[in-house]
């Protein structure tokens, strides 16, 4: 019988690219379109999304107050005076304009 003192070059293969792959699987896993990185990157951006929806959420609800306020049906006077100012420059004749 004989004995072989070094392994088949088919087993090496066989590990090598076996390796080869599991290399390519924690790389994909990690960096790839659906890895960790990717992942984190994707929640802070929903997070950053969040915040910025609720900042509009509550630019638009400031708006319907406003809009509310000035309807027909509820008129504040006080609003519409200031927006009357604001928008057309307009001033009382006992007011005067510091500049």
């Amino acid at each position: 019988m004989r004995t072989r003192s070094r392994p088949a070059f088919g087993v090496i293969a066989f590990f090598a690219v076996a390796f080869g792959l599991g290399l390519y699987f924690a790389f994909a896993a990690v960096q790839g379109d659906y890895g960790l990185f990717r992942r984190a990157e994707v929640e802070l951006e929903a997070a950053r999304l969040a915040t910025e929806l609720a900042a509009l959420e509550a630019e638009i609800a400031r708006m319907e107050n406003l809009t509310r306020r000035l309807s027909d049906e509820h008129l504040d006077l006080d609003l519409l005076d200031e927006r009357a100012r604001d928008v057309l420059g307009l001033l009382r004749a006992d007011e005067i304009v510091i500049r």
